[in-house]
């Protein structure tokens, strides 16, 4: 899937399904710069000692030992996905799960359209709503 982006890749985001070192490696051969971000298993466990030699997995398993899983997705930035996840939901649901067009031109502005709309839904707010006070007497 990499090899389908033509620009540079800052970051990689991915759910634990794609822990593992291969998924690192496949990376890595695409830029060493890249930065990754996958949640180690649960059932990793953390290397005795982080040398100069460790891997970013590693760095990883033994982020999520020391801060614990919440300390690392703040150290990450790994919270950021589920706000993607969030958006692609709301798209999928108020636009549709796919794309209609036939060509390219043609699928980036069905894309570029539903993007404006979903953005003018949002922005369109939601109401204030305010808890009233429970009268006890």
């Amino acid at each position: 899937m990499l090899g389908q982006i033509p620009g540079e890749i800052e970051q990689f985001t991915a759910d634990g399904a794609y822990d593992g070192e291969p998924i690192y490696a496949a990376i890595a051969m695409r830029d060493p710069d890249i930065a990754v971000v996958i949640p180690p298993r649960a059932s990793s466990t953390p290397p005795i000692e982080l040398g100069a030699d460790a891997s970013r997995r590693d760095v990883h398993v033994h982020t999520v030992a020391a801060l614990g899983r919440l300390g690392w997705q703040e150290v990450t930035g790994y919270g950021r996905r589920a706000l993607v996840e969030t958006t692609m939901g709301r798209y999928k649901a108020l636009i549709g799960p796919r794309l209609r067009a036939r060509d390219d031109a043609g699928r980036r502005t069905e894309a570029a359209i539903g993007a404006v709309v979903l953005n003018r839904m949002l922005a369109a707010g939601c109401p204030n709503s305010v808890r009233a006070a429970r009268d006890v007497s």
